[in-house]
């Protein structure tokens, strides 16, 4: 695939090897800008400027059918909100999202066919806590999307599919009478996974879903869900912070700083040979659990006010390797060794290794 034109120091995409050239889910220069002004008449009275956030910021990638793509990064770096942006819940401020080749914005003057073609991609929640209505039981949670989208013909029908989608995710059947508080928190996110299988769709878009369980609770979710993706051919967008975690599940791993893609790759080559300084400083601070001796240095300094960006790379306050073309000019996501990566040192050969 051919990088589209554009102005010096805008994000141009490659194809890498390893990235699917026919994908389900294909998105391009992705942005997401929230106004996060004071009202107006603060901002008459204070003499103050409107201000945005560029939560999401020219974010393009594609994930191939039965695969997963693991977004990763520190907290408030826009991976929530691109997963938001895929199932609709945000309205993109720029940029296309294609699915199986349909323009999901452009169905908007479309709701039948966009109604269809949301039974074909879910989510899956963060909290279990707060994703499921505690004061419905079960059956009324999981068999929800089912009477929104005519699936099941009658009560009976509910149960039945209901029952199934328990077992299927390692509830019992008799499950379909109880509360939410009468499951654990594991418990509760198998419900949540019940309840996105629901449709039988094909993509699932999982917003770091076992951040809240115990690390052994964390394991059975994450052997259901790879265990329905082998069965079912289903294909993740897995949201997580977690690195160890995302070497489990993932195939592709996309690394984002501060609203962009700073790296793309296959997972074995992002795990063995990682290029972008942020992605190695990532990488490093990942307790030595085999004790090989290795030194690992936490990450270093804070991400930068989102409303008061660098200029350039929004990494060089934080970066080693910086130099003065780094703090003046935005790195392009280029193709270099098989992944993309948007990084000067990268481009001009200055890192080590």
């Amino acid at each position: 695939m051919s990088p589209p034109g554009g102005p010096k120091g805008e994000y141009r995409r490659a194809q890498p090897e390893g990235i699917p050239v026919n994908p389900l889910v294909q998105v391009q220069d992705l942005a997401k800008v929230f106004d996060v002004s004071a009202p107006w008449l603060n901002r008459v009275l204070e003499r103050k400027p409107r201000q945005v956030v560029h939560a999401v910021d020219g974010v393009s990638f594609s994930i191939g059918r039965g695969r997963t793509l693991a977004l990763v990064g520190e907290s408030g770096c826009g991976k929530s909100t691109v997963a938001r942006l895929l199932v609709g819940l945000y309205a993109p401020t720029r940029g296309q999202v294609l699915f199986d080749g349909q323009d999901t914005l452009a169905l908007e003057a479309a709701p039948a066919r966009l109604r269809a073609l949301r039974r074909r991609m879910q989510m899956i929640f963060q909290d279990p806590y707060a994703s499921l209505n505690p004061r419905w039981k079960v059956l009324d949670i999981v068999a929800e999307p089912l009477r929104e989208h005519g699936l099941a013909a009658g009560a009976a029908e509910q149960r039945a599919r209901v029952e199934a989608l328990l077992q299927a995710v390692g509830l019992a059947a008799a499950d379909v009478h109880k509360f939410p508080h009468q499951f654990s928190g594991g418990q509760r996110q198998r419900i949540s996974i019940a309840r996105a299988l629901a449709t039988q769709p094909e993509f699932l878009v999982c917003d770091e879903p076992t951040s809240a369980l115990d690390v052994s609770v964390q394991a059975q979710v994450l052997n259901i869900m790879k265990d329905l993706q082998r069965e079912q051919g289903l294909t993740y967008l897995f949201i997580s912070h977690n690195l160890a975690v995302v070497r489990h599940v993932s195939d592709e791993v996309g690394v984002m700083y501060l609203g962009r893609l700073v790296e793309l790759a296959p997972k074995t080559t992002l795990f063995g040979r990682p290029r972008h300084p942020y992605t190695r400083m990532l990488l490093d601070a990942i307790p030595d659990i085999h004790m090989s001796g290795s030194a690992r240095t936490p990450v270093q300094g804070e991400v930068p006010n989102p409303l008061n960006p660098p200029s350039g790379c929004a990494f060089h306050p934080r970066c080693p390797h910086a130099n003065a073309r780094c703090s003046a000019e935005r790195p392009a996501l280029l193709a270099t060794g098989g992944v993309l990566v948007a990084c000067h040192a990268v481009e001009e050969g200055r890192l080590p290794g």
